[in-house]
């Protein structure tokens, strides 16, 4: 099955029931995302993509809710967050990164979607300047 957006940045309507691959487009024709549905609810590994059609997001949904690693990109395709999802929620290690430079601007955990135990800060090259205790 495939679905175009109509109009700039609109996702198209999704059909209570709806199953298969699904390709979302942005107004251009370029790929906005590409996954799967099942029973109207996303599954499996999901793509999308900046308008340059570098990736931007992947990661992976279960009766639609982020679940496992999830790793998102910068337009010229340098890692800018990793970290793992548990039925929906921020749940684990997470490292995100300085705008499109792949240094490591923060370290830390959530569970249950809040920040917990040191979150440690860098500066852009690479020192420490701050540590957080949540």
């Amino acid at each position: 099955m495939k679905r175009k957006a109509k109009g700039k940045g609109k996702k198209a309507p999704k059909k209570s029931g709806s199953a298969g691959l699904v390709k979302e487009y942005f107004a251009s024709g370029q790929l906005r995302s590409a996954g799967r549905y099942r029973d109207g609810k996303k599954t499996g590994v999901w793509r999308f993509y900046h308008r340059n059609g570098n990736p931007w997001a992947v990661g992976k949904f279960e009766e639609g809710q982020w679940v496992g690693t999830w790793k998102w990109f910068a337009d010229n395709g340098v890692v800018r967050q990793v970290g793992p999802f548990k039925k929906g929620k921020q749940h684990g290690r997470w490292k995100r990164y300085h705008g499109g430079t792949g240094m490591l601007y923060d370290i830390g955990r959530y569970v249950d979607g809040g920040k917990v135990g040191v979150w440690k800060v860098y500066d852009k090259n690479g020192k420490t300047v701050r540590t957080q205790k949540f």
